[in-house]
């Protein structure tokens, strides 16, 4: 696999992170190093585990699902969707904010932006590629962007009782 691809599946495979990050980060009230570094060593060591997960499990079953394999990638990707579309139409006040640094959230936020480098490293592995030097890139690369995602959602969001405040008005309000 050459440097120019691997770059650009590290890089796809932590945007979702990178934005949980940058979601994280607004919501603390005031972020330090040590919550970009909490963030990003979980966002970054599920990146980098989930495609050995994935890498080892597809050796095992690379025989079994050949000839159904994209179509368990179509129903989870077809499910994940239907989650998003279904939470798109809560009302406001059902839902609840919650604490990003507290360790049972990160773990499953974790788990839920790496699924996609688990698929990852089931397709290397559908490829006879080797797994760590994409999986140590993979989690390198999430682990950088969710500390600057974390980092900087801080000083550019505004902190107002009201999250749909539009900045002006916080800046006139106080």
């Amino acid at each position: 696999m050459s440097t120019f691809s691997l770059l650009g599946i590290a890089v796809g495979l932590a945007m979702d992170a990178f934005a949980v990050s940058i979601s994280s980060g607004a919501v603390i009230q005031r972020v330090r190093i040590r919550h970009a570094l909490l963030i990003a060593s979980f966002f970054g060591g599920f990146q980098a585990i989930m495609p050995f997960i994935g890498w080892s499990a597809g050796n095992w079953v690379h025989t079994y699902v050949a000839a159904f394999d994209h179509w368990i990638a179509f129903l989870l990707l077809l499910a994940v969707g239907v989650k998003m579309i279904w939470e798109s139409w809560k009302d406001e006040a059902s839902r609840v904010r919650l604490d990003p640094t507290r360790i049972s959230i990160l773990f499953l936020l974790a788990v839920a932006t790496s699924i996609d480098a688990l698929a990852v490293g089931l397709s290397l592995s559908f490829l006879d590629t080797s797994i760590l030097l994409p999986a140590l890139v993979i989690g390198a690369v999430t682990f950088v962007m969710c500390v600057v995602g974390t980092s900087s959602s801080s000083s550019s969001v505004s902190r107002s009782s009201s999250p749909t405040q539009p900045r002006d008005q916080v800046y006139a309000s106080t």
